[in-house]
Parts: structure tokens; C-alpha cells; sequence
């Protein structure tokens, strides 16, 4: 019935009225979206006690899982941003080159997916703005360059929360999924790069960045590749961000003019700046590839089994457990230790000024609070939803809709997911289920079909207007303006996202 599929539309149907129509926070659209899920799976599909007490424990656990990895990656990112080790990167790379498509590739793209794997929630837009528009890029095409570039490290970057969050919602491994994710992602890679040197000078700048582009973009998506196949994905971004500076270096060292202009003197040298990341990787490592050390971190597990569910409507979810927590060998743990051993270090060092710990801790709350009402309410929305098989009429709605078509409209989804809600986390939490159950209703992989969820999403979060006006804010850059150029950017991606998947799509029902 149609009453049925627009009924349980209806919580999606809310977020974006909120967020698009009323430009409501996800800290507000969140709750009420699951709200309108709690009562519509209860009234009209048939939802009793039971299935709601326990699809919000299962919520609670999914959320927690992802908001680990968050809080923790904030606290990373503000422990060693208060030392100054991300200034003192962000201070050398404009002395390189005097070459403006090189200053775009190393900022906007290289520099910025960094900022992106290891802090995310707008800093790689409002911090390389600002370094943009010192070497004199107009204001809104310096936002535009670091929107455009930054967005291809948006999955496996904030220490891979993105990812993860796609992982709570499906319930799929990483082993399943990395790969895939990573393959769509490295063709993401060099269309950021492309969009952010035509951003910088037009199709002449284009031309002449082409060889940076390929060399730098083949190390980026390479090097997340490798990373997160070995089952590494809270460091994929950054090692990539890493690998793409190490590259870009090299080669304006090789023969480019060095920049002219005054730039502030760094707080520390850079073997310093670099040295909590360093910390990162190595814990990260010792982790995941020692077994002795992964067991020992593995003893304190949270895990609840969750029993047989049946709706009054006979939609049935299968007993087992929901998602387990690994106390101290989560990715969010590591990233504790790591930002643990930083605090020592630079204090070691005396980089920290009076009262630094009192503003970490303040600005961490204050950045992790927003999310965390708004990812636990909307994963809390998703599996009502999924627990009521209101995602299942959503999907088999969209099957009959587009049909065959789908692959195309994948990434557009995911894109729509971010765009509204700001973040990609948010759109694989509230679309990751649904794509990939209209994926197995068409006969599309859908591996192929969450990869081209996240992908979409990192480009939907370029143009989202919460992470435009983060970075319009401290340029003075005019906010519709640079929000109609990124968003011509981020269609022209999708666009090539949305072929490049239904090719793909079609080789696999060919060869099946």
C-alpha cells in the first residue's frame, strides 16, 4: 500500500524537512526523526514493547561504537593542535612553490585530507582557507579548493568514523567492505585533486597540474588502499594525506620556484609536529598485526544478545548480538593512548601554554556533544526502522521505482544523506541499511552499492551549507557564492560517480 511506503518514509522525510526546509541542527532533527520512527513502528507497524526496547539497545550500542572512535579522534586532534603541530605543517608548505595549481594540490588536496583523517568535522575547510587565501586565492575560491579537495579522504578520515558508522548499520565487516570503499574512493581522489586545480586558475591550471595530479593522487589512493585492506581504518586518511604531502614535497622541491611572503615562525620543528602521528601508527600497528598485543587489549568485551523479534505485522529480526564493543582494542582506545602519549611528549617539550588541558577537554566537549545527540538519535531512528521492516517497504518501494536504473542513483543517495545532515557518518547511519537492501532487491552487489553510499556521501558533505559556512566564516568569503561553485563541483563529480558505478554494475550482472 502506498500509505505504507509513505509511512514509513515518514522519519527520513522529517530529518530533511528539518534540516532543509527549517535548517534545524541534527542535534534537533535527530530526536524528532526518531521519535516519528518509535511511533509510527508502534501505531501502524506493529511494533510492541519488546522490538522497541531492544532496537534502541541495539542503537545505543551502534552509536556508542561510532562515538568512540569520535570523542577520541576530537581529544587526537585538539591535544596536538593546542601544541601547535598542525600549524607548524600547515606553516611550511606555501615556502615550497610560487606555482598556484601546486599551492592548491599540496593545501586544499594533500594537506587537507590529512587534516581530514585525523580531525574531520570541518577543520581541513576552516584551516587551509585561511593558508589559501594568504597566498592570495580570492576568498571563495580558497573555500572552494579545500571544500572540493579535502572530500575524497571524508570515509576513512576523523580516524574512520565515517566508515565505521557504515559498518554499525550494516552489519558488515571491514574486511567486506574495505576494499571496496577504497577502490571508489581512490577515483574520488583524483577528481577532488582535478576540481581543485580547476578551482584554482581554470582548465589552463588543469593542464599544467596534470602530472602532480596522477603522481600525488596514485600515492593518496594507494596508500589509504593498502592501509585499509590490511584492516588499518582509522589511520586510511591520514596515511593517504600523508603519502599525497610526502609526494607533493618531493616534486616542488625538484624544480619549482620557492614561494615568496612572510609566514609565521613555527612553534616546533617538523620531525616534532609530525611525531604524534607517528605514535598513532605504531600503536595502531602493534594492535592490529602483533597477536599477543591484540589479544591482550581484546579481554574486555561489551556484548548483549539480543533475542528473536517479531512484529504484530510478522516481520521477523533473527536473535543474535548486537554490535560488540572492544573496551581497550577499539579504534577509539588507540587513538586515546596515542593522544595520551602526545600530552607527555609536548609537555615534555613545554609547547603547551597555561591552563592547555582545561581547553582541550572544553573544546572537546563542545565540538562531541552536537554529534553524539545527533548519530545516537538518528542510529536509534535507523534500527527502529530496520526492527519494524519499515526499511525493507522503503526498499523494495525504490526497487520497483527505479529498477535496473539504482546503480545510478546510489551515489546520489548517499549524497543526499550528507548533504542534509552535514556529515557523511550521518548518511551511512540513515541510508546504509536501505541501500544496501535495495541493492540485493535489483540485483546490484551490494558491496558495490555501500561503496557508492560513502563515496556519495563524502561528496554530499563537500556542498552541505553547514561545512560551507565553517569555511566561508574565517576568509569573509560570501557564503552563496562559494555555495553554488561547490555544489557545481560536487554535481559534476557525481555525475561521473553515478556512470562509474552503473559500468561497474553492469560488468558484474554480465559476468554473472
Amino acid at each position: 500500500m502506498f500509505i505504507d511506503w509513505l509511512l514509513a518514509s515518514t522519519p527520513i522525510l522529517v530529518v530533511l524537512v528539518l534540516m532543509l526546509g527549517l535548517r534545524w541542527k541534527g542535534t534537533q532533527a535527530g530526536p524528532a526523526g526518531w521519535l516519528a520512527a518509535v511511533l509510527i513502528a508502534a501505531l501502524r507497524f506493529g511494533a510492541g514493547w519488546d522490538a522497541l526496547f531492544w532496537a534502541q539497545v541495539k542503537g545505543l550500542l551502534l552509536a556508542l561504537w561510532v562515538l568512540y572512535v569520535i570523542w577520541a579522534a576530537l581529544l587526537f586532534y585538539r591535544v596536538t593542535d593546542e601544541a601547535g603541530a598542525v600549524s607548524t605543517i600547515g606553516a611550511g608548505l606555501p615556502r615550497l612553490t610560487a606555482n598556484r595549481g601546486l599551492q592548491a594540490l599540496l593545501l586544499g588536496w594533500a594537506f587537507g585530507a590529512f587534516l581530514q583523517g585525523v580531525s574531520g568535522f570541518g577543520v581541513p575547510v576552516a584551516v587551509v582557507g585561511p593558508l589559501l587565501v594568504g597566498l592570495g586565492f580570492p576568498p571563495v575560491a580558497a573555500v572552494v579548493i579545500a571544500s572540493v579537495g579535502h572530500s575524497w579522504a571524508v570515509t576513512f578520515g576523523s580516524l574512520g568514523s565515517s566508515f565505521f558508522a557504515l559498518l554499525a548499520a550494516t552489519g558488515r565487516s571491514g574486511e567486506e567492505l574495505a576494499a571496496p570503499c577504497a577502490a571508489m574512493l581512490g577515483l574520488l581522489c583524483l577528481l577532488c585533486g582535478a576540481g581543485a586545480l580547476w578551482a584554482a586558475g581554470g582548465a589552463r591550471t588543469l593542464r599544467y597540474g596534470i602530472a602532480p595530479l596522477l603522481i600525488m593522487g596514485m600515492a593518496m589512493a594507494g596508500v589509504q588502499y593498502l592501509v585499509v585492506s590490511q584492516g588499518m581504518y582509522s589511520i586510511g586518511g591520514m596515511c593517504g594525506g600523508l603519502a599525497g604531502l610526502a609526494v607533493g614535497v618531493a616534486w616542488a622541491r625538484s624544480g619549482q620556484r620557492a614561494a615568496t611572503g612572510e609566514t609565521r615562525e613555527a612553534r616546533m620543528g617538523l620531525g616534532w609536529a609530525l611525531a604524534p602521528y607517528a605514535l598513532l601508527v605504531g600503536i595502531v600497528l602493534l594492535a592490529e598485526l602483533v597477536g599477543p598485543v591484540n589479544d591482550f587489549l581484546g579481554q574486555v568485551v561489551l556484548r548483549v544478545e539480543v533475542p528473536e523479534l517479531t512484529t504484530a505485522r510478522g516481520w521477523v529480526t533473527p536473535a543474535g548480538p548486537a554490535r560488540t564493543i572492544n573496551i581497550f582494542g577499539h579504534a577509539g582506545a588507540l587513538l586515546v593512548y596515542a593522544s595520551l602519549l602526545s600530552w607527555v611528549l609536548f609537555q615534555w617539550r613545554r609547547c603547551y601554554q597555561p591552563h592547555a588541558a582545561r581547553r582541550i577537554a572544553r573544546e572537546v566537549v563542545r565540538r562531541a556533544v552536537p554529534s553524539t545527540i545527533g548519530i545516537a538519535t538518528m542510529v536509534g531512528m535507523a534500527v527502529t526502522m530496520d526492527h519494524a521492516g519499515m526499511t525493507h517497504l522503503l526498499a523494495e518501494g525504490i526497487s520497483r521505482a527505479v529498477g535496473v536504473a539504482f546503480p545510478l542513483v546510489s551515489p546520489l543517495i548517499g549524497a543526499l544523506g550528507a548533504f542534509m545532515t552535514g556529515s557523511n557518518t550521518n548518511s551511512n547511519v540513515v541510508f546504509g541499511m536501505l541501500q544496501e537492501r535495495v541493492a540485493a532487491l535489483v540485483g546490484m552487489s551490494p558491496l558495490l552499492a555501500l561503496a557508492a553510499q560513502t563515496t556519495g556521501g563524502a561528496v554530499g558533505g563537500m556542498f552541505a551549507p553547514a561545512k560551507v559556512i565553517v569555511g566561508c566564516a574565517p576568509v569573509g568569503a560570501d557564503e552563496s557564492a562559494a555555495l553554488r561553485k561547490t555544489m557545481a563541483y560536487g554535481a559534476a563529480i557525481l555525475l561521473v560517480l553515478a556512470a562509474v558505478t552503473g559500468i561497474v554494475a553492469w560488468v558484474f550482472v554480465a559476468k554473472g
